[in-house]
């Protein structure tokens, strides 16, 4: 049997020993169950503590509001009769309360109690007499139609606060609350907002309703020895007023920490201690929004002069949210008794229905219990200044925190609280980091650190076992005790090593599960980490790069940026077009040619080559010359731009042969490499292959090794290099990772403060220095995302060569008809016609020509 069925037997069989004397003590003068003005009584139950403040405030509103009720609607037949029950804040006497009522008076409806019973418990009581119970401390249910919730839900207010904590990017919080039933009963609502948003309880604290002085200090001074500084409090205004009062007086009210009051706990704000207000300045709270209204500005008045008359020394400024609720609850019980008219049998299922269908503008705003519980109007954001409190915010479930309330369409209804809106704990304007760090000589850091048995150039660590004191050195250790040292405070550490850890991963959850608080080593920064811990700024080279062996010397190295095919076109375009202007030429009586035709085609030739470089200076006579060689100068002059950029992409990056051996392509044993990096470098067809050393990189990408290529982040690459330069470089890189980093507890200050450290350390050139001391190689990096040039092909430039041979042809041929129309003699175009074919006319009159000259 858990302890939950067990409390409830114990409730069960106790509560009947306590009628007697409940109802001596019950409240005077209760109404009869009829009056002379022929009304129909219904008899309702009110179970309250009378002698607390939140008791007496609901009992008033609810007299108040039968009394405004009926004078605004006095033609109604029914009246609700109320028969008072004072539980003294005992909840067996109210559970005995609970029952007397529904026997004994035979009410039809019971408003209480105000303090917290077993809603379970309680509801079987509602559904077996069919009677509607409003519990300002119990949680509906659909199992349990008849008992309704006149509070905010758990879950609502837990949202609220994990929407804080998430403005200000807090991610750990300490929660305390009262060791009762209804103080744990947020906790696991809590938990689950809290996960949502990746926020951590570091610690639970329950304190007794009974809880002593010294008590209440004991467990405070336990929460001083914890990291976080962000407490939620979770408990009655007079155990807070206490808690407060000793949190001050041990210095725990300063800017360093956030104090959150949940909505159970928040009417401390409004206490009439000026000493338990002033250890209350700077805290935060979430009170139920109430809209402003001129019914709330009446209620309010009438609600304080009766108070100021009877219980002036403990007047509080403000009329309590649930007797708001209490004042609307009447007036929907009211209206829904109304509509059910006499009470019968079946009264009880007709006045649940009605409850159900009631909606109205009531004084809390828009009032309706068709789910069994009020609507939600969010809550508004207090903070306690100036001895008393100001409203800096509100959240909505739909809108989350603003500085303005969503409907009321605000100018600040789209911001957030501004910086300025807050006055936290000190004075400060400054929200708290949640964490501070509470190091000292005799309680140091613990730094995780992982042994490195291959790759010890970033992280080499040695145990002795003898005195149980761990080293460490390499380039990741230096840079973080250089940063260590420039922070402006202390931080005394000790290095924790882990000869079981496999990898960083199991490092994250030690850090994630405060067994140590940092990390320090070759720890790459990665998505699925940072859900854990928080990682500082990258203090190496960002990405991942490809190693390979550099490949030899290639005296013939000029002919590659043009390849095969595009060298014979070129070579064929030249012969070509010297040909036509030579042929031209010789058709052209004009020519300044004057040689034998072995020289001419010679000169021609030497002409045409000359064209290359720009550096012709014989003159053609023909205009159709001229033009073949207008085309072929524009040819040349494409082909020399892009040969001269291709020739210099391929002496700018080193040539490598990548899948000249096995198509093998290598990467970082033991680590995240295989599955995430070697994909996004795109070696499709390649296998491959884990190596776990530096020594294992250079065998095999050696000539007898069996790898093409090395797939590594940057940092790893750097660091082989610096020891086995000249035979091998890097010729590639892609931004995939984010390079290495120091990992810390969530919300540690650590990780802002050693971040700005290494920012200035790559500033001022201490970075470089340390790169300098354990990277002696100097290494040019290649262009993020850079890839191989390729030689220039023909299909690039066909276009360029078919314009250029058209046009030589195209030019011969009219020169051809020119020469034929203009010189041919009459016997020659008679034997033409008579059957001589071209290719001899041609050559005749070629050799005419020449002979002519």
């Amino acid at each position: 049997m858990n302890s939950e069925n067990k409390i409830s037997l114990s409730l069960l069989i106790l509560f009947c020993f306590l009628n007697r004397e409940l109802w001596a003590q019950s409240v005077p003068s209760e109404n009869k169950n009829f009056n002379t003005n022929n009304n129909i009584v219904i008899s309702t139950g009110i179970i309250l503590d009378m002698e607390s403040w939140i008791g007496k405030s609901i009992h008033r509103c609810i007299t108040m509001a039968i009394s405004d009720f009926y004078d605004l609607n006095h033609s109604y037949k029914t009246r609700i009769v109320v028969h008072t029950r004072d539980s003294k804040g005992d909840p067996l006497k109210a559970l005995s309360a609970v029952d007397h009522l529904l026997k004994n008076v035979k009410v039809q409806a019971i408003i209480g109690p105000e303090i917290y019973l077993q809603s379970k418990l309680l509801s079987l009581f509602a559904d077996k007499a069919q009677v509607p119970i409003f519990s300002f401390a119990g949680r509906s249910s659909m199992e349990y139609p008849y008992l309704f919730q006149i509070k905010e839900d758990e879950s609502t207010m837990a949202k609220s606060i994990a929407s804080l904590m998430e403005l200000y990017k807090w991610r750990n919080v300490i929660f305390v609350h009262e060791d009762t039933d209804d103080g744990r009963e947020i906790l696991p609502y809590l938990a689950e907002s809290f996960q949502d948003n990746n926020i951590k309880i570091s610690y639970t604290s329950a304190i007794s309703s009974s809880a002593t002085i010294h008590e209440i200090t004991e467990e405070l001074h336990k929460l001083m020895n914890f990291q976080t500084t962000i407490i939620i409090v979770h408990m009655s205004p007079s155990l807070a007023s206490n808690l407060f009062l000793n949190a001050k007086s041990l210095g725990m009210v300063t800017e360093e920490y956030a104090w959150i009051l949940t909505e159970k706990t928040v009417d401390l704000f409004r206490s009439t201690n000026f000493t338990v207000i002033e250890s209350l300045q700077g805290a935060i709270g979430f009170r139920p929004y109430v809209p402003p209204s001129v019914r709330l500005h009446n209620l309010t008045a009438t609600w304080h002069n009766f108070f100021y008359r009877n219980y002036h020394t403990s007047l509080t400024k403000e009329v309590p949210v649930p007797a708001i609720w209490a004042y609307d609850t009447i007036w929907a019980l009211a209206e829904s008794v109304e509509k059910v008219g006499v009470p019968h049998i079946n009264s009880g299922t007709l006045l649940l229905h009605e409850v159900f269908k009631t909606r109205f503008k009531g004084i809390s705003g828009e009032f309706q219990l068709s789910e069994g519980k009020i609507r939600s109007n969010g809550y508004e954001i207090m903070n306690a200044i100036d001895n008393g409190e100001k409203r800096v915010g509100y959240w909505t479930l739909s809108e989350g925190i603003s500085r303005g309330y969503p409907m009321n369409n605000s100018v600040y209804q789209n911001s957030t609280l501004g910086p300025e809106a807050v006055i936290w704990p000190g004075g400060s304007t400054t929200a708290p980091k949640g964490w501070v760090l509470r190091a000292t000589p005799n309680k140091r850091l613990k730094i995780g650190v992982l042994k490195i048995r291959n790759f010890k150039y970033f992280m080499d660590v040695d145990h002795d076992v003898e005195k149980n004191v761990t080293t460490a050195t390499g380039f990741s250790v230096d840079v973080f005790n250089t940063c260590i040292r420039a922070l402006p405070y202390e931080v005394p550490y000790t290095f924790i090593l882990f000869d079981n850890a496999n990898n960083y991963d199991d490092l994250v959850q030690k850090v994630y599960n405060k067994e140590i608080d940092g990390v320090v080593g070759d720890s790459t920064i990665l998505a699925n980490r940072s859900v854990y811990v928080d990682f500082t700024s990258t203090y190496t080279d960002l990405g991942v790069g490809t190693l390979a062996r550099v490949k030899k010397e290639d005296m013939w190295f000029f002919l590659k940026a043009l390849d095969m095919g595009l060298w014979l076109t070129a070579i064929a375009s030249l012969i070509l077009t010297g040909f036509v202007i030579w042929a031209i030429e010789c058709l052209n009586q004009e020519s300044e040619f004057e040689c034998s035709p072995a020289q001419r085609i010679g000169t021609i030739f030497w002409f045409i080559l000359l064209t290359i470089f720009f550096a012709q200076r014989e003159k053609l006579s023909s205009n159709l010359s001229r033009f073949v060689m207008f085309i072929w100068l524009l040819v040349v002059l494409v082909l020399i731009t892009s040969y001269t950029a291709t020739l210099a992409s391929l002496l700018t990056v080193e040539q490598f042969e990548l899948a000249s051996k096995g198509r093998i392509v290598g990467f970082h044993g033991g680590s995240f490499m295989r599955g995430v990096t070697v994909s996004n470098v795109h070696f499709e067809g390649h296998h491959k292959r884990a190596y776990y050393s530096y020594e294992d990189y250079a065998h095999a990408l050696s000539e007898d090794g069996d790898a093409d290529a090395i797939v590594d982040e940057i940092p790893y690459i750097k660091m082989f290099l610096s020891k086995y330069s000249g035979e091998y470089a890097l010729i590639s890189s892609q931004p995939i990772t984010s390079g290495f980093a120091f990992m810390f507890q969530k919300g540690s200050p650590l990780v802002e403060d050693v971040s700005r450290e290494i920012a200035r350390m790559r500033l001022d050139g201490t970075l470089g220095s340390l790169e300098s001391k354990w990277f002696d190689n100097h290494l040019l990096v290649p262009a993020r995302n850079s890839t191989m040039p390729q030689a220039l092909k023909l299909n690039r430039f066909g276009g360029l060569f078919i314009i250029s041979g058209v046009t030589s042809i195209f030019a011969l041929i009219i020169s051809i008809l020119y020469i034929l129309h203009a010189k041919m003699e009459v016997h020659n175009i008679i034997s033409l016609l008579g059957g001589r074919n071209l290719m001899s006319t041609v050559r005749y009159l070629l050799y005419r020509n020449v002979m002519q000259k």
